[in-house]
This record gives structure tokens, sequence and C-alpha cells, in this order.
């Protein structure tokens, strides 16, 4: 019998090396959590409960190929909420390929992205919609799809952004608290354009470091984030319904650093577009931190924050910082577990009854464990004040999170 040959040279040259160059990385990851809330005072409303137990699941996913200069990251999150089937949601984060160039980046999906310097409010931040079911401090936010491009030169970073789908925000439902008196209904929203949320926004930012200075130039035009708010009848009662106005927004967002003092800036001027019920306003956050390093024998820090806020419209139509000072601290205790602490205080300079407070702790337990412990107080009496629905929904919230 004719022995047979193995031929044992690579069978595919330049074809293997494109396999090579296309090998990936990928990682897993992500945390778990567990949060109890309580509302020591009585709702406003009979039907809104006094506690809530709650339960998170936010896995994350990414791959690296072409030496990391493609890669898709999936970052996902789901709450289920004891009192509140509102409250109980799925949202993508992320869900986006990126490639990256010698000096420019080009994403493609639904990502979340961040702009601002200020502490007590991010007013130039509007890229995506906030996540109103999480928290009170607006800080968490929607997946937003986007086709983000980003050129990088050596005077600055010029980010284009083409945002195809409107996400509108959600709302407590009628058990819930932190909401709305009457409550404001989901699924009833309305909008200006004729393409309800398929109205296609644009935005545009440069940002540079010059020096000291930490600068950022925006603008936007499209669905505006921030809803107004009409009266329906929903179920033979009165309920109120979002509305979503066309606006355009340009802003400034600037950092300056000196020692140990951090000084900031976000002023916006929005205007209504074409037949738009949206107040044409200017609004501004500005401000400073300044840092004390190593203030005891266990080498603390803490961050004295003070800042102040304005808003030209009327204080029906805006949020909590018309004429508003918020002043607060960060301490940071520099040990193994991360440990920090901010807490803070804005009141309302134009009624002394009308003031939120805020505390918020978190510290490490071992390498995978997290506590993390919430205070948010709100005070108001008159009733055409923003704060006036939540005058009895402050609360105390008490976390664990195990992160994988």
């Amino acid at each position: 019998m004719k022995s047979q040959h193995y031929n044992t040279k690579p069978l595919c040259g330049a074809a293997c090396l494109m396999l090579l160059s296309l090998s990936t990385h990928s990682e897993f990851l992500g945390y778990v959590g567990l949060q109890t809330r309580a509302y020591p005072m009585t709702a406003a409303a009979p039907e809104q409960g006094s506690e809530t137990v709650s339960v998170v699941v936010a896995p994350e996913w990414f791959s690296q190929w072409n030496d990391g200069d493609d890669s898709f990251n999936i970052k996902a999150f789901y709450r289920y909420d004891s009192l509140d089937d509102e409250r109980s949601h799925a949202d993508l984060r992320e869900f986006y390929w990126q490639r990256v160039g010698s000096s420019w980046e080009l994403s493609v999906g639904i990502n979340t992205v961040f702009w601002g310097v200020t502490e007590s409010q991010h007013l130039v931040d509007i890229i995506n919609q906030t996540d109103f079911l999480e928290s009170a401090d607006g800080e968490d936010k929607l997946g937003q799809p986007m086709i983000h491009f980003a050129s990088i030169q050596n005077w600055g970073v010029i980010d284009v952004f083409v945002l195809p789908q409107f996400r509108p925000r959600d709302f407590a439902g009628n058990e819930g608290r932190l909401r709305s008196i009457p409550a404001t209904v989901n699924s009833q929203e309305s909008y200006q354009s004729s393409k309800d949320d398929k109205h296609i926004d644009y935005a545009l930012r440069w940002s540079h470091y010059l020096g000291d200075w930490n600068l950022g130039l925006s603008w936007f035009q499209g669905t505006s984030r921030e809803p107004l708010y009409q009266a329906i009848i929903q179920d033979g009662a009165v309920a109120l319904a979002a509305y979503y106005p066309l606006i355009e927004q340009s802003g400034i967002d600037a950092q300056y650093i000196s020692g140990d003092w951090l000084w900031k800036l976000e002023a916006i001027h929005r205007r209504g577009l074409g037949h738009s019920i949206a107040e044409d306003m200017s609004a501004s956050t500005a401000g400073f931190e300044y840092t004390f390093t190593g203030i005891n024998s266990q080498f603390w820090d803490l961050g004295i924050l003070l800042e102040y806020s304005y808003d030209s419209r009327s204080n029906a139509q805006v949020g909590a910082f018309q004429n508003d000072l918020f002043s607060g601290g960060r301490l940071s205790l520099n040990d193994i577990a991360s440990t920090e602490i901010l807490f803070g205080i804005s009141q309302d300079l134009d009624d002394s009854d009308s003031r939120s407070a805020i505390i918020e702790a978190s510290t490490r337990l071992g390498d995978t464990m997290r506590l993390i412990a919430e205070l948010y107080h709100f005070r108001s009496k008159r009733t055409d004040d923003p704060l006036y629905s939540i005058r009895r929904d402050s609360y105390v919230e008490l976390g664990l999170e195990y992160y994988f």
C-alpha cells in the first residue's frame, strides 16, 4: 500500500495572517445588586407605598480585535422593584461597534455619552435621556442610538453625532414615590415633530485642554430631552403627559485647575424651533471645589463644594435650580476600601422653605462587593415649586453590590 504524505507547511499564507490579525480579546463582567429603600414620611397620595426592595442585574461584555482597533461593547441593565411596576424596567445602556483610527474614532449603535463638569446639575449633558426611574439626582441615563464620529487633533477633539431615535422618559407609577401629583403617565407622550420619536437629531462638540483649562463648546438640534407637561384625562381622572418640543441648544463647559482649587462652569442657551411652545431660555451653573489634603493622620481628603445655579424661566417651567445655591463636600478616606462620602444641600434663594439635601456614601467589602448608603431629603411648601410633589418623598436607601 502506497504511503500517504502529509504536508506540514501552512496551507493559507496571507489568509492565516489575516485571521491572526482578527484574533479577539473578550471579557464578561458586571454586577448584581440588592437595594432597600424606606420613605419615613406619609405619602402625598394614599396609593403610594412606604418601602421597597429591588434587585439590579447589570452585565457587561466587550470584545476587541484587529489589535484593538475594532471593538464591540454591550452593557445591559435590569431592575425589579417590589413597589412600583413602572420602576421595574430594562435598558441597553451600550450596544455598539467602534473603530479606532490614527486620529479618529467611529461608533455605531447604542451608547451613553456624558458632558459636564459641575456637581449639582449637568446643563450641557443633552445626548442621552435621563433614566428618571433610577434616582433623584438624574445621573443615570438611557442608552441612545447614535452614529458618533470623533476627529482627534492637536487643536482639540471634534465630536459629531447623528441621533436617529428618541428615547422618552419613563415615570413612576401610581404606587411609586418620587413622582408628580397628579401622576405623569407613560406611553401617552406627544411630540412637536410630525415624525414623533423618529425625528433625527444632530449634535456637535469641540473640547480641548489648554494648560490648566479644560474647555468644551457644544451644539444640539432636535427633540428636547426635557419634556413639558400637559394635563389629560386618564381613566376618568386628571393626569399629566409629557410633551417633547423641538429645540436648538448651545452650551459651554469649562474647568480650571489652580493648585487645590477646581473652578467649574456650565452654561446653555436654548430656543424653540418652528412653532414650538418651549420658552427660549438661558441657564448656568458655576462654582468651585477646594480640596484639603491629608486633613488628619489617616491622610483623608476633604473637598468643599459651592455652586450657584440660575435659570431664566419661570419657576413653574423649570426644575429645582432656578435661583439656587448648592453647598457640600466630598470626603475621601483614601483607604483600601475606597470609602467616599458626598454630602450637600441645595437651597432656593427665593424661598427659604424650598430645599433638598443629599448624603451618598460607599465603601468596598473585599475585592468584589460594595456597600452603598444614600439619604435624600426634600422640603417645599409652595404648590408651584417643582419640589412640592415630592416634598414627602425623602428616603433612606441601603444597597449591596457584587461585582464579577
